[in-house]
């Protein structure tokens, strides 16, 4: 063929190719998807931001709508203000993250929100490690950290320098997720078991430190005191990889006035209709696209929260939903074969968090100090040598709380005198008799006293909450998929592999991905790389192949500890 022939060739080629392109942007931009997003915590968020992102990338169109049933974004992200006062506010859960966590790191810089730091320690403050009897660790504010690692190697020799070489090794092998091939993942077993990280999830903490021959009184004073306060556990009954995570807090900050907000602008940014104080009562298919190699539509009843009034159904159908919230607290009745893999009932802790300010300081002799010495600025537990572990609340020992923390100073409105803010976890309801001993000063079993005296009250605001904070992470070898039913998603399934912000965050930009991919017909390979010559625009149920698809791969297949990261 003469090369001016092939040119014209190539040129009719390419255009053929832009006209065909433009000619499925057409389509696929008249084609408007409806996709319903139950819940705006970290996962409902993310997953309405990235599915619009991913969406304007493939020349898709969608309308998410995001239904919330409280008024807060953000779910566990909790801030409230001392003493009612809107220029002190507190964070009550979900305090921390870090700088490895991608998606709520990049947030604050692609939103422009300020970070601060987590407290305001003074110069003489010092943060201790406590088993009930004995301050087994303290650490002082402002000490060179190489001081603090002295003393560490002094104590426990090696067992600090090779506890963290396997804390990056953890982490590092975790964040492969984010990246191709591992991302997106349909499912979560099948990547854990391919990044090799099953032999940690498989185990408990203890046990995969003790194979690691790190020496078990670093594991029970250090490491444990981190698994308590970051997921109120023991080492004995956590698995290995959330043991590894709970170690892991460098560079370790908070939005300033709330991490509630990079969950907020993340929704605003997804262009989504927001329904707060809706709960979302029933999901069911609309009649007659439920059958096989069919693409179903869901129908949604909804109702104000709290209110007995019958749920109503909503006009709109909707071609794919997203559960982003625990199913078994969400009260959603499923209809007859709407979810074609159970989800699974997964035990919650219980956790109960106490915010107070008081002009008074930590008592010394409730932690064993002689009178005159300073106490404590934080406390963070662990059990003594001569305690049993146990699972649940009853693990707490007799230390009886997780951790007490003084975040920083406040101003009191009615006295304009300065005074401590404090933070306590605990498996049960502070009760003024401890109050009354950490503080070393009568407390009313009121806690404030509503009588007006002159004298000094002990407790000037009082805040007590309590959350279902993160699973009980037992070892275990599967976890549940994102995808639970044809065009349904599912994200809190991550919270027994890894809890927190950042990996629920993660799990809504995965499905939101593959949401995408489906929408827009487009497969990946095994290694999760997109395949844009398998790129089918001819008419077909694009979701049952995906399904299939999905079935197909599950076959084969040293800063100080005390993040208090819900």
């Amino acid at each position: 063929m003469h090369l001016p022939l092939l040119k014209l060739v190539a040129l009719a080629t390419a255009a053929a190719a832009a006209a065909r392109d433009a000619t499925n942007h057409h389509r696929r931009v008249k084609e408007v998807k409806n996709v319903a997003v139950i819940g705006a915590g970290a996962a409902g968020t993310s997953a309405a931001y990235h599915l619009q992102k991913y969406a304007e990338e493939e020349g898709l169109a969608v309308n998410i709508t995001v239904f919330e049933k409280t008024d807060h974004i953000g779910g566990r992200t909790v801030t409230v203000n001392a003493f009612n006062e809107p220029g002190q506010p507190v964070e009550l859960g979900a305090s921390i993250f870090i700088k490895d966590n991608h998606i709520m790191y990049n947030a604050t810089r692609d939103f422009d929100l300020s970070l601060t730091g987590l407290t305001e320690p003074q110069p003489a403050d010092y943060t201790a490690i406590w088993d009930g009897e004995t301050i087994l660790f303290r650490s002082e504010a402002g000490a060179s950290k190489w001081w603090d690692a002295a003393r560490l190697f002094l104590k426990y020799g090696l067992a600090p320098y090779r506890a963290v070489q396997l804390v990056k090794s953890a982490v590092g092998t975790f964040l492969r997720l984010y990246e191709t091939p591992y991302f997106p993942f349909r499912s979560l077993t099948q990547r854990a078991f391919e990044l090799g990280l099953l032999r940690l999830t498989g185990v408990t903490g203890e046990q995969y430190l003790r194979d690691n021959n790190i020496n078990p009184d670093f594991v029970r004073d250090l490491m444990q005191s981190a698994t308590r306060v970051n997921y109120a556990s023991n080492m004995a009954y956590i698995h290995g990889l959330e043991a590894m995570v709970s170690f892991s807090t460098e560079g370790a900050v908070a939005v300033a006035g709330g991490n509630w907000q990079i969950f907020e602008k993340l929704l605003q940014h997804s262009g989504a209709a927001y329904y707060p104080n809706t709960s979302v009562a029933t999901l069911a298919f609309q009649k007659g696209t439920d059958k096989p190699g069919s693409a179903p539509k869901y129908l949604i009843s909804t109702k104000s929260s709290g209110s007995k009034s019958k749920a109503a159904k909503l006009p709109t159908a909707f071609d794919n939903v997203i559960i982003a919230s625990p199913w078994q607290f969400s009260g959603i009745e499923a209809a007859k074969g709407v979810i074609k893999h159970r989800i699974d009932t997964i035990p919650y802790m219980k956790l109960h968090v106490t915010l107070f300010t008081s002009p008074f300081l930590l008592q010394p002799s409730f932690f064993g100090l002689e009178a005159g010495t300073k106490a404590p600025s934080n406390v963070y537990t662990t059990l003594g040598k001569d305690e049993e572990a146990h699972e649940g609340p009853e693990g707490v020992g007799r230390t009886g709380f997780y951790s007490i923390s003084t975040l920083r100073t406040v101003t009191n409105p009615k006295t304009q005198g300065k005074e401590f803010l404090y933070k306590i976890f605990s498996a049960e309801p502070v009760n003024s008799t401890f109050l009354s001993d950490i503080l070393g000063t009568p407390v009313p079993s009121c806690f404030i006293s509503n009588e007006t005296t002159g004298k000094v009250e002990p407790i000037s605001w009082y805040y007590p909450h309590w959350f279902y904070s993160y699973p009980i992470e037992s070892p275990r070898v599967t976890f549940q998929d994102p995808i639970v039913g044809r065009g349904l998603y599912y994200t809190s399934g991550v919270e027994s592999f890894i809890s927190t912000m950042e990996t629920s965050a993660l799990m809504g930009m995965n499905v939101a991905r593959l949401m995408a991919d489906d929408f827009a017909s487009v497969t990946r390979s095994r290694g999760g790389n997109k395949d844009t010559a398998s790129q089918d625009t001819s008419p077909r149920p694009p979701r049952e192949d995906f399904w299939d698809s999905m079935d197909s791969e599950m076959g084969a297949s040293m800063n100080f500890p005390g993040a208090d990261e819900l």
